[in-house]
């Protein structure tokens, strides 16, 4: 496989990439449903209702997201080839960070609509978030790839870790969520690399 072909195979642009909208639309709908009409309760929990369907959005692949590429000899010959495990790592987010964040962003505006969350700042604070959630998944999937139950041993590892992303996110604290987020998104490759090498030793 070669290095651009696995930064495209997380891309899922079928009947996959839906699942955010639909997963978003579902958290709005069961949230409003639950406070009722309440039109100012709505504005206060919705956008920290739809930051952690946004967490567990990018929570959804990280059992296969780098197991499989383990697995199948991929990571193997990518290595073979000269190519360093942080940049591999490095394709691994991006590829990521595009199969479910376009649809994501789409299902936001639905959802803040329905929430009555103020929709510019929770598109705009996703858009600037989702990498760091993404990078967390992905050092995650580094970490328990071959383990047993890995998706829920990720997500106890990923849920502590997010709590800034989540909170500066919901607050709309954007400035604050940009730092932390390129801090995150700086980092991950690196450390989902030493997580890979750590399991080969």
């Amino acid at each position: 496989m070669s290095f651009w072909r696995l930064v495209l195979r997380g891309v899922d642009i079928g009947a996959g990439g839906l699942i955010p909208l639909v997963f978003f639309v579902m958290v709005a709908s069961m949230t409003a449903f639950a406070i009722g009409p309440d039109v100012a309760l709505l504005a206060r929990v919705g956008a920290g209702s739809l930051w952690v369907a946004a967490l567990l959005a990018a929570l959804l692949p990280v059992g296969t997201l780098v197991a499989e590429d383990v697995a199948d000899g991929t990571m193997d010959q990518l290595r073979v080839r000269g190519i360093a495990p942080e940049t591999i790592m490095a394709a691994r987010l991006a590829a990521h960070w595009l199969g479910f964040v376009p649809a994501l962003l789409v299902a936001a505006v639905i959802g803040g609509a329905m929430l009555n969350a103020d929709v510019p700042s929770l598109v705009m604070g996703l858009a600037l978030g989702t990498p760091a959630l993404a990078g967390l998944g992905l050092v995650a999937a580094a970490l328990v790839a071959g383990a047993r139950g890995g998706p829920a041993l990720a997500g106890l590892i990923v849920l502590p870790l997010a709590l800034p992303v989540l909170i500066f996110g919901s607050a709309g604290e954007l400035r604050l969520l940009a730092a932390s987020s390129l801090v995150v998104t700086a980092f991950a490759p690196f450390a989902a690399a030493a997580a890979l090498r750590q399991g080969d030793g």
